[in-house]
């Protein structure tokens, strides 16, 4: 009955979550399903279990939500986000239309801009340059998450996404872990999702097939709807709610003013991982009232804050004149971080609560039982409770959380670098959680004012087949040469 109550438990949150409900009901509902069929304590396990990892999660990664939303806002309203997007396209030229909107979600998300302000902003771009181009509009999404979801976000060294930064403290590792591999990840995601889409454009164009039409509104609909908010919530780290708050200024930004907070991003949080950190004399840390903790638990989260925070400074000073209204705008970048912290820490309870269970060993055993050896399997549990929950925040967290420290044991004894577990964990949890009822995916497509049978296929092989790919290389050449 254990193992039937975890299926029931997760069929219930993937059914009911598609269709709209918030995670914050149904996180603990179907968690306490799942503890029902096991014949476990229900109150025990809602306020102990589920409350208490869903609390760690949000005591560890919350600052990172509230300065990247913050940050994200900050950049939009100030025009920022725009003008990077409009120095890429006229650097890379008009003809090469699909190549300049993914280097320009690129360049925003890499530096550290919340998916779905850069959606905002890329998105009507896009749609310019590919109606000036007479390029089908459908292939508008997949070219906007291959810039914006797949190597900046799992693959690229210093990436300062959440998903990058939720291993850390469970491998001891830096934003920068296994660097040269998570560069070739990035090349081969780059060069496969680019080759589809240009494969998909001169096919079009020899079909005779243009541009097509657009619903006006599409843009609009979406920042407004609240089942894309609620999808969008669970899969990402901005409430795109908020995005109508603040005011956003219409001067023109100085492409070096745009630019440079995203430079003082990479730039700090390299500094502080690799120089500042390791000097600093932390031994304080092991003390109770620091939570007995150490540098290798931390230092991975502090390099994201202290960069994001120096970045925040950047882009007030640099744009100070263009922030007409700097309380209103952060305080909605403050709220923009709070529906998705609480939505993927509600995902991370469920997860414990499953964990928990006397059932969820045999499930353990089967996942660490699969043949190929620790990074197979590592990269698997991530693919697939990604896919479950839509999430691949959500999804890494409840895998590390239930199997972190096991992976570690295993990883010493097969004399595997840290490092390399952090890559293949971090790729694995960006490819399946682009199925259809992702909430980046869902809602992209309702800002496009597309659907899943215009354009799921292109984001299928940009994003999935691509990441694959990738996280196959990447474990092969981990195997045979080792982290680097």
């Amino acid at each position: 009955m254990g193992l039937l109550g975890i299926l029931v438990g997760l069929g219930l949150l993937v059914c009911l979550a598609f269709r709209g409900w918030s995670v914050l009901l149904l996180a603990p509902l179907c968690a306490l399903v799942a503890a029902a069929f096991g014949g476990e304590p229900l109150l025990a396990n809602w306020t102990q279990t589920f409350m208490g990892s869903a609390a760690g999660f949000l005591a560890q990664f919350f600052p990172i939500f509230l300065l990247g939303a913050l940050f994200g806002k900050l950049m939009d309203d100030s025009g920022a986000v725009a003008a990077v997007a409009s120095f890429i396209t006229r650097s890379v030229g008009e003809r090469r239309v699909i190549l300049a909107v993914v280097l320009a979600g690129a360049l925003v998300t890499y530096g550290g801009v919340s998916l779905f302000v850069a959606f905002f902003v890329i998105v009507p771009m896009a749609q310019s340059l590919f109606r000036a181009a007479d390029i089908p509009h459908r292939l508008v999404p997949a070219a906007v998450i291959l810039g914006t979801s797949t190597f900046t976000m799992s693959a690229l060294p210093g990436t300062p996404s959440i998903q990058n930064a939720i291993p850390m403290p469970f491998f001891g590792t830096t934003p920068f872990a296994a660097p040269g591999l998570g560069v070739i990840a990035s090349i081969i995601m780059l060069g496969v999702g680019l080759w589809w889409l240009l494969r998909a454009e001169n096919s079009a164009r020899r079909a005779g097939e243009g541009y097509g039409k657009e619903p006006s509104s599409a843009l609009e609909d979406a920042a407004a709807d609240e089942l894309v908010r609620e999808r969008a919530t669970t899969a990402r780290e901005f409430d795109p709610a908020e995005l109508r708050h603040g005011h956003h200024s219409d001067a023109k930004v100085p492409t070096l003013n745009a630019m440079l907070p995203l430079v003082v991003v990479v730039a700090v949080n390299l500094v502080m991982s690799l120089v500042v950190l390791p000097r600093l004399d932390v031994s304080f840390l092991a003390e109770q009232r620091w939570g007995g903790t150490s540098l290798t638990a931390v230092a991975g989260v502090w390099s994201v804050i202290v960069a994001l925070a120096a970045a925040i400074v950047a882009v007030i000073l640099c744009n100070w004149t263009r922030l007409l209204a700097l309380r209103q705008t952060m305080d909605a970048g403050a709220n923009a971080s709070v529906l998705p912290a609480l939505s993927v820490a509600s995902l991370v309870g469920f997860g414990a609560v499953i964990a928990s269970l006397p059932a969820f060993e045999m499930v353990r055993d089967r996942v660490l039982q699969i043949e190929g050896g620790p990074l197979v399997s590592l990269a698997i549990a991530t693919n697939l409770l990604a896919a479950l929950t839509g999430s691949a925040s959500g999804g890494l967290t409840i895998a590390l959380d239930a199997l972190g420290g096991t992976y570690m044991e295993l990883a010493a004894q097969a004399g595997i670098d840290p490092g390399l577990l952090h890559r293949v964990a971090v790729i694995g949890s960006g490819t399946l959680d682009i199925l259809p009822h992702n909430g980046a995916v869902v809602s992209l497509l309702a800002i496009c004012g597309l659907t899943h049978r215009d354009s799921y296929v292109d984001i299928v092989m940009v994003g999935i087949v691509s990441s694959v790919i990738a996280l196959a290389g990447v474990i092969a050449m981990g195997t045979a040469f080792g982290s680097f």
